[in-house]
């Protein structure tokens, strides 16, 4: 979590997206596999979200369009905030077999994000798909750069 949460910092002190950060990593070895930050506005796309670039990222690396293919270890994806709509989408058709989120979404939808049709049924459903949820990990720090992105009145892209 501490390096999906100081993505998600460092995008907001240089002003180069929303304040959102994501890691996928190698659950046997623990190495990083790929890196996310939110670019939404910077480059005009809304499906720019953290864990969208993160997930593109390592199945780039590993060569796959899922991370759970023959041959690979078993991925997680570490987000510095629970994932919204298309991002929970995005995981389960990613192959990860953990998420683990920092930041709530309560406290993103707090800012003036809407996070979408987001409900416990979706949770359920990737647990049923064999994806392990584990949530509010790191959250005061999370929400800290949540709070620091108004306060610098970062752009509310899609209230």
């Amino acid at each position: 979590m501490a390096v999906a949460v100081a993505l998600s910092r460092l995008n907001v002190e240089h002003r180069t997206g929303g304040p959102f950060g994501a890691a996928v990593f190698d659950l046997d070895s623990g190495h990083l596999v790929g890196i996310g930050v939110n670019s939404v506005v910077r480059l005009n796309c809304s499906a720019l979200h953290a864990e969208i670039v993160a997930v593109m990222l390592a199945e780039q690396h590993v060569h796959s369009y899922s991370l759970s293919a023959p041959g690979l270890h078993r991925h997680e994806l570490v987000t510095s905030c629970e994932p919204c709509a298309m991002c929970l989408g995005a995981t389960l058709w990613s192959g990860v077999k953990r998420l683990v989120c920092g930041a709530t979404r309560d406290d993103a939808m707090a800012l003036g994000f809407d996070e979408g049709p987001v409900f416990p049924a979706s949770y359920d459903y990737l647990k049923h798909a064999g994806i392990e949820i584990v949530r509010e990990v790191r959250r005061a720090e999370a929400r800290a750069v949540l709070e620091a992105y108004q306060a610098n009145a970062g752009p509310i892209y899609n209230p």
